[in-house]
């Protein structure tokens, strides 16, 4: 689904808002807003200010309009801090929360919203395919990047290529654990993204628990995170790694040097359990790859 379809589902007055700015869809990534501040719509990594200021009333107004006025379906994304649209466009929840032995139970009181477009960009990974194989053998991967420069992006488009087969070798089946449903943007369980022939998505399971869950129950060949760092994580990643699957993830990151200050990155590091680490640029394109390195730390590229 493209944002202009997404569009179609807002209420009348904000969908006019971000039609009277003239842009084409393709380019918006963020529309944001806050009670009693001026709507923001972040296009093409810039940031366009509003006449236009919100309401709390009608901040949660708009949240029931998306919901379908049926928030209680949404129980369970709502008490994690989002939302999820058909497509796999997302909205994030800011406000009051509802604690319950130290653990949040619910929103409430919701001052903030975050509209976050989803863009599935077909052959961002085409530069980076090659470097991910020796001879017949994929590596386990590692993509690396500060927030919004399209880490996920290109980690979806790798999981595509490599499921439906690509640079003259036959697909993988891929295990897809979509945590946030930020990967294949599931809605009610269906992929939104194209994720390719052969790959299953456990959407919506803590990433530990979901790569064994996949691995006994899907017999995946890769297996597929978004965001790793926990030192559950490394437990399921070699788990998966002894099972005989390949590991694709990414993490926040710049460099290697940040990577090896925290605890859990630095044992994977030392321990070379990834083959390629992947840090990616700054730019308008998301995906771009600035440098690639094996397991060693020798740069390919």
């Amino acid at each position: 689904m493209q944002c202009d379809e997404v569009l179609s589902i807002f209420p009348k007055e904000l969908k006019e808002l971000v039609e009277s700015f003239h842009l084409p869809p393709a380019g918006l990534q963020e529309l944001r807003l806050r009670a009693g501040r001026p709507v923001l719509i972040r296009y093409e990594n810039r940031e366009l200010m509003t006449g236009r200021t919100l309401s709390r009333d009608k901040i949660n107004e708009i949240l029931s309009y998306l919901g379908g006025y049926s928030l209680y379906a949404y129980e369970d994304e709502i008490r994690q801090g989002f939302l999820t649209l058909p497509g796999g466009h997302r909205v994030g929840l800011a406000g009051k929360t509802v604690v319950e032995a130290r653990r949040v139970k619910t929103m409430g009181e919701i001052s903030s919203l975050n509209i976050r477009f989803a863009h599935q960009v077909k052959g961002c990974a085409d530069p980076l395919i090659p470097y991910l194989w020796e001879g017949d053998r994929l590596c386990h991967t590692l993509i690396v990047s500060p927030p919004g420069r399209g880490k996920t992006t290109l980690l979806r488009d790798c999981i595509r290529q490599i499921s439906d087969g690509c640079a003259g070798r036959k697909g993988k089946t891929v295990g897809v654990v979509d945590e946030r449903s930020e990967i294949a943007g599931s809605f009610r369980g269906v992929p939104g993204n194209d994720m390719g022939l052969r790959t299953d998505v456990l959407d919506g399971c803590p990433k530990a628990e979901g790569m064994m869950m996949l691995i006994r129950s899907m017999s995946p060949e890769v297996v597929a995170v978004d965001e790793i760092g926990s030192s559950e994580d490394l437990a399921a990643l070699k788990y998966a790694m002894n099972c005989g699957c390949v590991l694709l993830a990414t993490v926040h990151g710049s460099c290697m040097e940040e990577l090896r200050q925290k605890p859990v990155l630095r044992e994977m590091i030392d321990q070379e359990m990834f083959e390629r680490y992947v840090f990616l640029d700054a730019g308008k394109t998301p995906g771009r790859i600035g440098q690639i390195l094996d397991g060693r730390g020798n740069g390919l590229c």
